[in-house]
């Protein structure tokens, strides 16, 4: 992968880094890693929807009648891909209380390597809708492609998608399916190694929030 494609955003505040050097950690307990990825995915949220629009409401104050500004249009949907998803759709809900949650179920298959899906549920309207898709990792970008592809192909018109870490070759993979998707990332790693897994990385995310092997 040469340069990386305008599309994505490394979200490198401070506070993020820091918050990542400990998830990365391979010492942190479970009950860390999580509270790690809800506080990153926190923070990483507020840049996420930055330009989310607004409209101008009137607010009454104790003193006067004032104007104020309120999320405009499109409803926010935050969608994880199960499973390692799931530790980062309560931050998203805590920021946006009236946020909906759908969820993608896929699995690949070993003898194509494709992704298969076997759960896909989200609100109706979707065309209404503005949808995040996250993942704590975006490895080989074969999930992250499917999971934009079916909301697509359901109505979606406005999707973005945010991971914690990525890969270069998931990255140029999931831009190349979708050159309109906006990416945001805590971290581009160096590469994917031959057993698919993002290094340095952090291991197995959803291994790690839920305790499996």
């Amino acid at each position: 992968m040469g340069d990386p494609p305008p599309t994505l955003t490394v979200l490198d505040h401070p506070l993020i880094q820091h918050k990542l050097a400990h998830l990365r950690a391979r010492r942190s307990p479970k009950k860390l890693f999580r509270e790690l990825v809800d506080e990153i995915t926190t923070l990483m949220a507020y840049e996420v929807t930055r330009d989310l629009p607004l409209r101008d409401v009137s607010v009454r104050t104790p003193l006067e009648r004032t104007t104020g500004r309120k999320i405009r249009g499109k409803k926010l949907v935050v969608v994880p891909i199960l499973r390692a998803g799931l530790g980062m759709v309560d931050a998203v809900i805590r920021l946006i209380p009236g946020a909906r949650v759908g969820h993608i179920g896929l699995f690949r298959d070993e003898g194509t390597l494709k992704p298969v899906t076997y759960y896909f549920k989200i609100p109706s309207s979707p065309e209404e809708r503005s949808f995040i898709v996250v993942d704590p990792m975006l490895a080989t970008g074969g999930s992250a492609s499917e999971a934009v592809r079916l909301l697509k192909e359901a109505g979606a018109g406005s999707v973005r998608f945010m991971c914690i870490v990525a890969a270069p070759e998931g990255v140029e993979a999931l831009s190349m399916a979708h050159p309109d998707l906006p990416i945001f990332a805590a971290a581009l790693d160096r590469e994917l190694n031959r057993d698919g897994f993002i290094v340095p990385g952090l291991g197995d995310a959803g291994d790690r929030l839920f305790g499996t092997r």
